[in-house]
């Protein structure tokens, strides 16, 4: 069954969720597993506690047109509680993530409160996270390079903090809707230090050759969406959400989105949806400069291009009504595939044999395909 999600202030069930994704596309491939378990302490406490993992191989535009194929492991862990008061709910939680040449740590806090009869909720959200963002060379003690470690001379850092606010308003019996503002600010070093912008050079046979790139070294971004879900007569719901989005890098972003859920006799539940993105280019991205340090600032990632995306999705979730363990109340197996195409409108493909004038190569697009596949339990 499908029902709209109810705003009373309780504390999230004792669940535990067992994943394991994969993503494929654009020469990059990513999979790993994920766990997370929930548990409350009274009736006041829960915790939760959650362990990732990502192993990346990469072989993507970026990376065959300026660097050799890499491949590396990233791992996340984060611990969190939640505290309940009346109707007021306190959440906190820490995540560190850390990667042969990149570490993250982040703290989260976000307090919330239903109110006008438990209809409304409010909350009120901050983040605050550390980067330390390093460098891999070849090992000198590795007589054949393939052998990657740590470059004990590069090392920079950088500061992020988040705001967020938002309100969950039930409308009708059938109709929820929410409004959520974030605003984050970054500072420090942005950029990758992987990642080179080419300009003309009449001395190269290719007509051009690659420099590092440089970002300011602060950045601001805003976005606002909304959500709605309807439940329908037939126990199916409509999804729908749209999102704006602009930094102070002069990008704009929008996405639509659109989900039907349908529930099918014997446990099974079918989801079905479409999403849409489309973003102007920041206002230092360059495909092909000039000449050498041309503008104050330049970057060549892909995602600072005007590009678009649009995904298709599929999910199937069955309910275990029976399960093998008494202290098992319930489980779901879930299955998820989204079809993803990107087109970029300003970012050329570098990746043939033999290429046009610089500046006249083809535009680039993809599309890539990504599994998920999770077993829930509440216990």
């Amino acid at each position: 069954m499908v029902c709209l999600p109810l705003t009373a202030a309780v504390l999230p069930e004792d669940r535990a969720d067992f994943l394991f994704h994969h993503y494929e596309g654009g020469g990059v491939t990513i999979n790993g597993p994920s766990i997370q378990a929930r548990k409350q302490l009274g009736q006041s406490v829960s915790v939760s506690g959650n362990y990732y993992v990502d192993s990346i191989s990469s072989a993507s535009i970026d990376v065959v047109t300026t660097a050799s194929p890499y491949q590396e492991e990233r791992e996340e862990m984060s611990l969190g509680v939640d505290v309940l008061h009346d109707n007021v709910t306190i959440s906190s939680a820490v995540s560190v993530s850390e990667e042969n040449d990149f570490e993250a740590k982040t703290l989260h806090f976000t307090i919330s409160q239903d109110m006008l009869g438990d209809l409304t909720t409010v909350s009120l959200g901050y983040s605050r996270g550390w980067d330390t963002v390093g460098q891999t060379m070849s090992d000198p003690l590795d007589p054949g390079g393939e052998r990657r470690i740590r470059d004990p001379d590069f090392n920079e850092s950088a500061n992020r903090q988040t705001y967020r606010f938002g309100l969950t308003q039930v409308l009708t019996k059938k109709l929820v809707a929410s409004l959520a503002f974030d605003t984050v600010t970054d500072e420090g070093y942005l950029n990758n230090p992987y990642r080179s912008v080419r300009f003309l050079d009449a001395t190269n046979p290719d007509g051009f050759d690659w420099q590092g790139e440089l970002y300011p070294r602060t950045r601001t971004s805003r976005a606002a969406s909304v959500r709605f879900s309807y439940y329908l007569p037939n126990r199916a719901a409509l999804q729908g959400e749209y999102r704006l989005f602009n930094d102070s890098w002069n990008i704009e972003g929008r996405n639509i989105g659109l989900k039907y859920v349908w529930p099918l006799q014997g446990g099974w539940l079918v989801d079905f949806g479409v999403r849409r993105y489309q973003q102007s280019s920041a206002s230092f991205f360059v495909d092909l400069m000039p000449y050498a340090s041309a503008q104050s600032y330049y970057g060549r990632d892909k995602e600072l291009s005007a590009f678009s995306n649009t995904t298709l999705g599929v999910g199937v979730s069955y309910d275990l009504k029976e399960t093998f363990w008494k202290r098992i109340h319930r489980g779901t197996l879930n299955f998820k595939y989204d079809r993803i195409s990107f087109d970029y409108d300003e970012f050329r493909d570098l990746s043939g044999d033999s290429l046009p004038a610089p500046g006249s190569e083809p535009l680039y697009s993809f599309s890539a395909n990504v599994f998920q596949a999770y077993l829930s339990i509440w216990y």
